[in-house]
């Protein structure tokens, strides 16, 4: 066992949650329904987003694409809205989270929601739609911290429930997140304000 997972992001200064669920729970949706919640708090929320396959962000034929292709490692590409910064990671099975949120540093947000990522040792909201005949990971992951589900469940005693369709309720927990770290960043504990 490695230190990463027994004490996971406990030395991180960033506020970390993650949003673990199965494919087809409704990771992306919810976050679609909570950000601008959490944005009328005043809280700065990033996200980082996990793609289980290969995805690009340009498109061929564009300059970044083409520079990106001959050799640019990495490509920055900056406007006045919007910044891009593009690189390959050969060799990699997936990237590697600290260094994710090393990217988001020097923005200072408030609060990182890290979507996917389920088996990283990071605290954890965990989505659960008992219909998809999927495992809860609660039981399994000492990292999940609250369980959204539309029903309510049977959860370790370290656990607690939500209601996944009490978007309100959820944003007021998310919100509420910042200020329990980092005492909620190890596994198992107990995380109440």
């Amino acid at each position: 066992m490695s230190r990463l997972d027994r004490i996971g992001f406990a030395d991180e200064p960033l506020p970390l949650l993650g949003i673990a669920a199965w494919s087809g729970t409704g990771k992306t949706t919810l976050l679609e329904a909570l950000l601008p919640r959490l944005a009328e708090r005043g809280l700065q929320v990033a996200v980082i987003k996990h793609a289980h396959h290969e995805f690009e962000v340009d498109r061929p034929g564009k300059d970044s694409h083409r520079l990106r292709q001959a050799g640019a490692a990495p490509m920055l590409v900056a406007s006045r809205r919007r910044v891009a910064l593009m690189y390959e990671t050969p060799g990699q099975e997936e990237p590697e989270l600290p260094e994710l949120i090393d990217l988001l540093r020097p923005r200072r947000p408030d609060l990182v929601l890290v979507e996917g990522f389920k088996a990283w040792p990071l605290p954890k909201l965990e989505l659960h739609r008992p219909e998809l005949g999927k495992p809860l990971l609660a039981p399994q992951d000492p990292w999940v911290r609250a369980v959204a589900s539309p029903a309510p469940l049977a959860l370790p005693a370290a656990v607690e429930g939500l209601d996944l369709n009490d978007h309100q309720a959820l944003a007021d927990w998310v919100a509420a997140w910042p200020a329990r770290w980092p005492r909620g960043a190890r596994p198992g504990t107990e995380v109440s304000p």
